[in-house]
């Protein structure tokens, strides 16, 4: 990227976190003695504590892997009690991986910054994921994610923009160098959990993937500034993975990899474990990624992806606005997914489909195993300064189906592909698209009522209510 657009990209970043007006944005420490703190959560706590209470260390240097489990496993008696949060004060407080417990905040004051340990072997491997068969980076299991919890119930990670830097840069390397002998960790992972909620916090430098949710529901992820550098290897900012009932809403992110990942498991392992990713709804996201998507559906979708809502979603020199990944082999569906309200500057595509995406899991893929893509729409999308408008490419023999598209203007670069269009193996239909769209997207005529409507009933995860939750503590 060249000095003008990391220009760009701080200038962005500097604007959105000034930002005030932003929901899951105006909760601020209060100051003062004794300690005061006001936030908004789906559940207050009865007890508080300090992570100093425990051990802890704030000085950058001092490991405090131990103080932090010892805090959760104390915490955790308060479960049937009101519950508990752990208060991380400001300070650098350097750590390995941690477990967190059930009915528990674990809240980032906003001088915190959370330091992940670069000793690898202070990460324990665990078991790679059932609908994934093994690792990303390697055949084996994977490094156990920097926050980490499982089978749990009310779980929240907030703050006052508080950070967790994961300090991904020896990773990487290893990654590049081909050293690392299991999967990369990921900043935040809760597996087979509900009612979780990730506010307020600056993420940076991931080893990999930021936020990783999987096999869970009732999730709430708002108010996140995610940053890492453009080149890093897979830093994707969320990836809800066989999930269900998700908002993201209000995030800014940076990254080298896709900013949003919607993924339910991968090739065989994926059919076979059988859990979608469904009713999730993606709002007033702001990504900077140029080698990626704003938001990819797939590759990993074996499992199915189903009735996604995406709307005002802003991006600037970013790869691909929407992106749906598949291939033979993967087998599930992606369907009834709906976008609506696209601002979109400096693409080079806005619109790509991609039905030949490889990457198997492993050798036993199932070339009968077929995807199926139906019900993909977009209305209200405008473009500036991009080299292809679409990269439509299904599969032959399994179509994609169903794709509509209305109200689109896109105005394309000085330098753009000929043909902006390109299209094999899709069916659907389009309304006031310019330039217009190839004639496999039948031309209904000019603002054509009804078409790609979006949904208007709303979700399950709509019925959940934050409370607001202020303190008064002696810290």
């Amino acid at each position: 990227m060249v000095k003008t657009d990391w220009l760009l990209v701080i200038l962005l970043g500097l604007v959105f976190l000034s930002l005030e007006g932003a929901e899951g944005r105006k909760e601020r420490i209060l100051g003062g003695s004794p300690y005061e703190l006001a936030y908004s959560a789906i559940n207050c706590r009865k007890h508080s504590a300090s992570i100093k209470d425990f051990g802890g260390i704030g000085d950058g240097k001092t490991l405090n892997t131990k103080a932090f489990q010892k805090a959760v496993n104390q915490l955790s008696k308060y479960a049937s009690d009101g519950g508990a949060q752990l208060i991380i004060p400001a300070g650098h407080w350097l750590t390995g991986s941690f477990n967190l417990t059930s009915h528990f905040t674990l809240f980032l004051h906003k001088d915190a910054v959370l330091l992940a340990s670069q000793e690898i072997n202070q990460w324990p491997v665990i078991d790679p994921l059932p609908s994934y068969g093994h690792g990303r980076d390697a055949p084996g299991g994977r490094y156990i994610s920097l926050i980490f919890g499982t089978n749990l119930t009310d779980v929240i990670i907030t703050g006052e923009n508080g950070t967790i830097d994961g300090q991904g840069a020896l990773w990487w390397q290893q990654f590049h160098m081909n050293k690392l002998k299991y999967t990369r960790p990921y900043l935040i992972e809760l597996m087979h959990s509900n009612k979780i909620q990730i506010s307020n916090l600056t993420l940076l430098n991931s080893p990999s993937w930021n936020i990783h949710p999987v096999y869970s529901s009732d999730i709430i992820i708002q108010g996140i500034t995610i940053l890492a550098p453009v080149t890093s290897p897979n830093t994707d900012g969320i990836n809800p993975d066989s999930c269900t009932n998700i908002k993201l809403e209000d995030n800014y992110i940076v990254s080298g990899d896709d900013c949003v990942a919607v993924k339910s498991g991968w090739d065989e392992y994926g059919i076979k474990y059988g859990k979608p990713t469904s009713h999730l709804i993606i709002k007033r996201l702001t990504c900077i990624s140029p080698y990626s998507a704003a938001i990819a559906l797939g590759s990993e979708m074996s499992g199915g992806i189903q009735d996604v809502r995406i709307q005002d979603i802003t991006a600037i020199q970013t790869e691909s606005g929407i992106r749906i990944k598949t291939g033979v082999g993967r087998g599930g569906y992606v369907k009834d997914i709906y976008v609506k309200g696209m601002k979109l500057h400096t693409m080079k595509w806005v619109f790509w489909m991609t039905g030949n995406y490889g990457s198997h899991a492993d050798t036993h893929w199932d070339p009968k195993a077929l995807p199926e893509i139906k019900g993909i729409n977009y209305r209200d999308v405008v473009a500036e300064n991009v080299s292809m408008a679409g990269q439509l490419d299904g599969i032959s023999g399994d179509p994609f189906t169903g794709i509509c598209m209305s109200n689109v203007t896109i105005g394309l670069a000085k330098k753009s592909k000929q043909n902006p269009w390109a299209c094999t193996n899709i069916e659907g239909i389009s309304s006031s698209v310019q330039p217009p769209p190839c004639k496999l997207l039948a031309d209904q005529g000019p603002k054509k009522s009804g078409m790609c409507d979006f949904p208007t009933e709303s979700l399950p995860i709509d019925s959940i209510e934050m409370q607001r939750c202020s303190y008064r503590l002696n810290l």
